[in-house]
């Protein structure tokens, strides 16, 4: 999985920011797609640790259904999840083990939300669509109205968790490294710092990639993505599976629309070609265009009262 992008990479490092201290905290060390990893049994005769790499021109699956216990110096693995290794299956076999296991901790999330009425939403785009911009206008425009927390993920900086906290919402930066999206255990550590109320509304900014954060669920209510108009219009059917994934689509700096001979109307068709039950929302987060569209969504989904009307897909 992502095995051309780096998140297979044994020296990647993810690393979580605390919103007060500045202090890191490394999350993982090591990529889940990686040749080395370790694993563990549980066993009623033995229990043991080992970090391995394996390098195997065999393939073998394995499962345990017995359970035994004994005490080793060098061994403690769990085989929680089944594994393949060898050329025949081994990326396969790894991706739904690691997809099983992120929907689990995904789920757990979403309970954890649901229970303290806390709006959590996955905005996802590429690399310089102006989800940040969003973000900072959005804290801005429902100062007073709504508590908004931000958990941001990038692969380096913490350029964009400043930007929010100087909007006046706190935020935690999680760096990816060489990975490409964020993913359900991330997002549960950081959900840790934040210290939520009931009913806030949690942003995660995702990494900027259309292709592997559709895949991966974080516990959200619902994936948001931003695209905009320097993009061109084809990137819906460019990328089906993230737009596909996307409750909401956001076609922001229609400011600029004029000046990049964009259309609207042929994008919007693209967006409902691969998902016509998608809402689309056009605006500018930079000058505030249309941007009471987004707030009065955002004030109905939180039930903060507002307006009380959902913003629907205009027609085509």
């Amino acid at each position: 999985m992502c095995g051309t992008c780096g998140c297979s990479d044994p020296t990647n490092a993810v690393t979580l920011t605390d919103p007060k201290s500045g202090d890191k905290t490394l999350l993982r060390h090591g990529a889940i797609g990686g040749a080395a990893h370790s694993h563990g049994h549980t066993h009623d005769h033995h229990h043991h640790h080992h970090d391995h790499g394996h390098d195997h021109s065999h393939s073998h699956s394995h499962d345990h259904d017995h359970s035994h216990d004994h005490d080793h110096d060098h061994h403690d693995h769990d085989h929680d999840v089944p594994h393949v290794h060898g050329p025949n299956g081994e990326v396969i076999s790894l991706e739904q083990a690691v997809l099983a296991k992120n929907d689990n901790i995904a789920a757990r999330n979403r309970g954890w939300f649901e229970g303290r009425g806390v709006l959590a939403l996955n905005l996802v785009s590429s690399p310089g669509a102006g989800k940040t911009t969003l973000l900072e206008r959005t804290i801005e425009e429902l100062a007073g109205r709504a508590r908004i927390a931000v958990i941001e993920g990038d692969q380096m900086t913490a350029n964009d968790a400043e930007r929010i906290r100087a909007a006046g919402a706190r935020a935690v930066q999680i760096n990816t490294g060489a990975g490409c999206h964020l993913e359900a255990d991330m997002v549960a550590k950081a959900v840790e710092r934040l210290d939520l109320m009931p009913g806030e509304i949690l942003m995660i900014e995702n990494v900027g990639n259309l292709v592997c954060p559709a895949m991966f669920d974080l516990g959200e209510r619902m994936k948001v993505a931003v695209i905009s108009t320097t993009e061109g219009e084809d990137k819906p059917v460019k990328y089906p599976h993230m737009f596909r994934a996307a409750e909401v689509v956001i076609i922001n700096k229609m400011d600029l629309a004029p000046h990049v001979d964009f259309d609207e109307a042929t994008c919007r068709a693209n967006i409902n070609e691969v998902n016509p039950n998608a809402r689309v929302l056009s605006l500018s987060a930079k000058t505030g265009q249309s941007m009471e569209l987004w707030l009065a969504f955002l004030e109905n989904e939180a039930g903060l009262g507002g307006s009380g009307k959902r913003p629907d897909a205009a027609p085509l």
